[in-house]
């Protein structure tokens, strides 16, 4: 599971707006921003959002390291694309 310091990671690597990605992944602003302030793992309600959101960051070139309480973090592979 990944959480929301994650999201804000993955999207300032690959130097893209809360817009950006919800235009590629299909969620909304104010979840993606729901999302995003919590710094513990997100609620397993939310778990088509999660993968919805990850399936988006990681075909950008996002891969995501660690776990919510240990070393949580990101590694960019490839080019940001904006």
């Amino acid at each position: 599971m990944i959480d929301g310091r994650q999201i804000r990671m993955a999207r300032a690597g690959l130097r893209w707006t809360i817009d950006d990605l919800a235009r590629q992944s299909g969620v909304s602003v104010r979840t993606i921003k729901r999302l995003e302030a919590s710094d513990s793992e997100i609620a397993s309600g939310n778990i088509s959002t999660i993968a919805k959101l990850r399936s988006c960051l990681e075909a950008a070139g996002i891969e995501f390291i660690g776990s919510s309480d240990k070393a949580p973090g990101i590694r960019i592979h490839g080019a940001a694309k904006s």
